[in-house]
């Protein structure tokens, strides 16, 4: 870890390679563009229009039924304290079985390491729109979703943090004839405690906002009012809603970030 960022160092005191990912970072904008055949000038053009459609419709928010949406605002936030506390478990078996520093079976780590790549690159609204169709509308398809992405999420971070651990506690527990179980007891939880708190507090920050997003495809929480409410052209009262969500997700960070700071 050291080398690689002596590398990144070496190579960004380097103005030729600097100047050589800037052209190439360039060069893919300008060939996207184009590719997509977007056109700037419409999107400048258009920019008013949004603005004076949002100001027309949206404002001022409609606030009115704020204590309605208390039970969906609950939901929301059950969906993503169920989905991170059980994928952090699950995540936890899959991170020790992908960690060099804790399997030395390599055909394993390859399987547990594909399986987790699978779940974290399929989007969550994507699993949510699958499930909808096997289990219908409901709450059980926002808590799966969530959970499915989220096992891919943390089961390769906690398999990083593990990795990053240092093998001399490790190889001392292995010469004392400490068995499996003891070394993962007393070398390796203590050490990744604090990245396993970082890495689940800021994945039920993610959870909080993809709940609300799985909502839209019909998975409930309070995102469902939000499709609701636009579909049928309530938008102030759909203005209401975000706020109230943007609420909850600040709320969310402060507090998480609060439990950070202690820990550190």
């Amino acid at each position: 870890m050291k080398q690689y960022r002596q590398k990144i160092k070496l190579d960004q005191q380097d103005p030729k390679k600097l100047l050589l990912i800037v052209a190439t970072i360039t060069v893919m904008l300008l060939f996207s563009i184009m590719y997509l055949r977007i056109s700037v000038i419409d999107m400048v053009m258009g920019l008013p229009n949004f603005l004076f459609f949002f100001f027309e419709k949206f404002l001022p928010p409609k606030l009115d039924n704020i204590m309605q949406y208390i039970p969906a605002v609950g939901d929301t936030i059950a969906y993503a304290v169920i989905a991170t506390f059980l994928s952090s478990i699950i995540a936890l078996i899959l991170g020790i079985l992908i960690s060099e520093n804790t399997n030395k079976f390599k055909s394993i780590r390859v399987v547990c390491r594909g399986f987790v790549s699978i779940l974290r690159n399929i989007p969550f609204v994507i699993w949510g729109a699958l499930l909808v169709y096997i289990f219908g509308l409901g709450g059980i398809v926002g808590v799966l979703a969530l959970i499915l992405v989220t096992i891919g999420f943390l089961g390769k971070s906690y398999a990083e943090s593990i990795d990053e651990i240092s093998g001399e506690k490790l190889e001392a527990l292995r010469a004392n004839g400490s068995s499996y179980f003891q070394i993962l007891l007393h070398g390796v939880i203590p050490q990744f405690i604090p990245s396993w708190i970082n890495w689940t507090l800021f994945s039920f920050e993610i959870n909080v906002r993809a709940s609300v997003v799985v909502g839209l495809v019909g998975a409930g929480g309070i995102g469902v009012l939000i499709d609701t409410n636009i579909n049928l052209f309530r938008y102030q009262e759909a203005l209401g809603i975000i706020l109230v969500v943007v609420t909850i997700i600040l709320l969310t960070e402060f507090v998480t970030n609060k439990i950070r700071t202690k820990i550190a």
